[in-house]
């Protein structure tokens, strides 16, 4: 995807998913509450299923109407499963959140471990409105590349 590529180096830890969900909102300009629960989610897989601690990317690019979230984690085997909680269950909903608001998800093997990605369909008058727009910067944590 083209467009301004905010790229974020950090280990899953969920005291780190507040400062993320701040700098995707910083990053796109515009309110984006699906896609704040789509970096959330596919975070949070990483904090339960590879562990505490764990290196990770998050990248979040804009282009011709889509926002694509990536989540990358060096670990190729823990793949994520969409599941069908029961209404007791007190886990298993996150990826059907995630592939309720996204147009499409996926996972694709790479040299780090594996990124899993969603794409979610941005209105046009939204995407006039992306990309950075405050002047004080984006957390300390970020890099926009």
């Amino acid at each position: 995807m083209s467009g301004p590529c905010l790229q974020v180096d950090l280990l899953a830890l969920p005291e780190a998913v507040p400062e993320l969900r701040r700098a995707v909102r910083h990053h796109l300009g515009v309110p984006c509450v699906d896609v704040q629960l789509c970096v959330t989610e596919l975070v949070g897989n990483v904090i339960r299923h590879v562990g505490e601690g764990a290196p990770m990317c998050v990248r979040v690019t804009w282009s011709e109407g889509r926002t694509r979230v990536e989540v990358t984690d060096p670990e190729p085997r823990a793949l994520p499963a969409l599941l069908h909680a029961a209404a007791d269950d007190e886990s298993g909903r996150g990826l059907a959140l995630l592939d309720a608001v996204a147009s499409r998800w996926g996972v694709e093997p790479c040299a780090e471990g594996k990124t899993v990605w969603c794409e979610l369909d941005v209105p046009a008058e939204a995407g006039m409105a992306m990309g950075p727009t405050l002047e004080s910067g984006p957390p300390a944590f970020c890099t926009e590349r």
